[in-house]
């Protein structure tokens, strides 16, 4: 079993070239013909950016749908999208057409906008992981290695670990199943964190308190 090495990352933003939308009818639009990079990072990677700080809501389609349309109705119901508990990419671009187009039909004939300086810019990220000196030699130290994370670890391996192939797993479950019946515990503790919602200094603080929960149930 080899040590979990601890990297971290940051976030270089960058406009998608797509024109900003003034209105609800525009975002639909943006969103219809936008590349699935720019979804991802409206919906998955706002929370590793400095600037983003909404309790409520953690996609910026239904924070600017509260904010800039004043729209409670269509903020809560972008608001509510998980985006890793759908499919792909594709399905998640079609959930919220779905839910723009049933916004605008019950809104016709007006057409919610803002004016200069409220519309929406559509951003892409390129996400720079790096190697810090943090390991982790085996299970048990896990819930302390976790407290002492960045959030820009936290993302990389937690969030960011589900897209990549072939296990789409957190990367800490994944070095986990390499520990064998060692790891199963704190598999299982890792499993129940209902994470999308959380912030990533919530998200930091859960894992820690599961994990540290399942060592004291081994001790």
């Amino acid at each position: 079993m080899s040590d979990f090495v601890v990297m971290d990352c940051a976030l270089l933003t960058r406009m998608s070239g797509l024109p900003p939308a003034f209105n609800l009818r525009e975002l639909r639009d943006r969103i219809g013909a936008c590349s699935d990079e720019v979804l991802y990072h409206h919906f998955c990677e706002t929370s590793l950016r400095a600037t983003f700080d909404d309790p409520e809501y953690r996609n910026d389609f239904a924070v600017w749908a509260k904010e800039k349309l004043a729209d409670r109705v269509l903020a809560e119901r972008l608001g509510i999208i998980d985006p890793y508990e759908i499919e792909s990419i594709t399905s998640l671009r079609h959930l919220v057409l779905d839910i723009i187009e049933d916004r605008l039909s019950e809104l016709s004939p007006w057409v919610p906008g803002v004016r200069p300086g409220g519309e929406f810019f559509f951003m892409e990220a390129v996400i720079v992981a790096f190697e810090t000196n943090g390991r982790i030699g085996q299970p048990s130290d896990m819930p302390e290695a976790i407290q002492e994370m960045t959030n820009g670890s936290i993302f990389f391996h937690f969030l960011e670990g589900l897209r990549r192939p072939p296990l789409h797993k957190d990367d800490f479950s994944a070095w986990l199943i390499e520990c064998g019946p060692l790891g199963e515990p704190y598999i299982a503790a890792i499993s129940g964190i209902d994470f999308y919602f959380k912030s990533l200094p919530a998200l930091r603080d859960e894992l820690s308190r599961v994990l540290h929960a399942a060592k004291e149930a081994r001790s």
